[in-house]
């Protein structure tokens, strides 16, 4: 059994081990006031310019820019509407005009001060000003902290699908101070918390297990909260240095995200349905579907529906904000928004399927009509 250390301690750094391209995650209460001091011996001399929303930028806008004033970095910053909504083309226009305007160079450096929408968005933004402008991330929700600011992807939506614009553009760095978390509302870092089970539920049995244990105490902000979150990030540095460019295994990371892709594209990427609730969704009908099929016990699928439901997550379709709107009760039409997902292949749907809990699959050849008639099936559920 995993054990966590009881009291918090000096940070823990995880390598994301890309040759050239490798970088350190710093994860720690209080590390953002050494953000100044890194840059300034990764890259001496840059500027910055810090891209963040209008909630972060209240409460740590200014202690950012203070981190970097004290290692004498000069610094501008942009802020942007909040919502999965600014992840569009007039929200990458926003960020460009601005990084243009600051007289970001390609020598220079842009920091994402956000969540996973700030992430993508400023890391997107990074990637095309002047070809290419070096990133560092410095992730403020659960979610982007053990998943979206860790591996180099960045994008935005369509009006069609989710991130289906984008680029794989490595940060210099990731900083992820976990006293941040504690200005998160309970609803979003249960979102967050989504990742984190995933984790454990697509490669560590050990980790899932300790995670029904001590949930309790990485929501409350103790120890554990480092453990569990360095234990993700770790996960997913192993699979990003072994596949960056998703061209196999990294594939797994995307446990649920098919379902729960079709699901935010189908509440419009609003607040009805947060990333990390699509993916709680998404990873108990992936996990069903997988027992429907055979490779996974139904004690299993339960026992992670049981899990992710027992910390208030979402689970079930009926569970989503306004339901019965246009889209969630229509197989048809959730089934149109997943054959634009970015793993389909000549229309036939790649999903990320279960053998056990801790072993997940790329099932790349799956029936649409199975997956149909799956649906249906849910949906007719009260």
């Amino acid at each position: 059994m995993m054990t966590a250390p009881l009291n918090h301690s000096a940070a823990i750094t995880v390598d994301v081990a890309l040759g050239d391209r490798a970088y350190d995650i710093v994860i720690g209460r209080d590390v953002l006031a050494s953000l100044g001091a890194r840059i300034a011996a990764l890259r001496p001399g840059a500027r910055t310019a810090i891209v963040t929303d209008r909630t972060v930028a209240k409460h740590w806008l200014a202690r950012t820019e203070a981190a970097l004033s004290d290692a004498g970095i000069a610094t501008s910053h942009v802020i942007v509407g909040e919502g999965e909504g600014t992840k569009s083309y007039a929200g990458l226009e926003e960020v460009s005009e601005a990084l243009i305007a600051a007289r970001i160079e390609r020598n220079d450096l842009v920091i994402a001060l956000g969540g996973g929408v700030v992430g993508d968005l400023a890391g997107f933004a990074a990637a095309i000003l002047r070809r290419g402008v070096d990133f560092v991330q410095v992730p403020t929700s659960l979610l982007a902290q053990v998943d979206s600011s860790v591996g180099g992807k960045t994008g935005i939506n369509s009006p069609r699908g989710k991130n289906l614009l984008g680029a794989f553009h490595q940060p210099l760095l990731v900083v992820a101070d976990t006293a941040v978390l504690d200005t998160l509302s309970p609803r979003q870092f249960r979102a967050g918390y989504a990742e984190v089970a995933k984790y454990g539920v697509l490669g560590d049995e050990a980790f899932f297990s300790w995670l029904e244990t001590n949930h309790a105490d990485i929501f409350a902000g103790n120890a554990a909260r480092e453990h569990a979150i360095a234990t993700s990030c770790r996960a997913k540095a192993a699979i990003v240095a072994r596949d960056e460019r998703e061209t196999g295994e990294r594939a797994l990371l995307n446990l649920g995200h098919t379902f729960g892709h079709a699901l935010e594209a189908a509440t419009g990427f609003s607040d009805r349905l947060f990333h990390g609730e699509g993916v709680a969704v998404g990873m108990v009908l992936a996990a069903e579907f997988s027992a429907q099929l055979g490779m996974i016990a139904a004690a299993d699928a339960a026992r992670i529906q049981r899990h992710l439901a027992g910390v208030g997550l979402p689970t079930r379709l009926q569970d989503i904000a306004g339901f019965a709107q246009e889209g969630l009760a229509d197989a048809d039409a959730l089934m149109a928004l997943m054959a634009q997902d970015k793993k389909v292949r000549r229309g036939r749907l790649t999903f990320i399927l279960l053998e056990a809990v801790g072993r997940a699959v790329i099932a790349s050849d799956v029936e649409p009509a199975l997956v149909r008639d799956f649906l249906a099936r849910k949906l007719l559920r009260a």
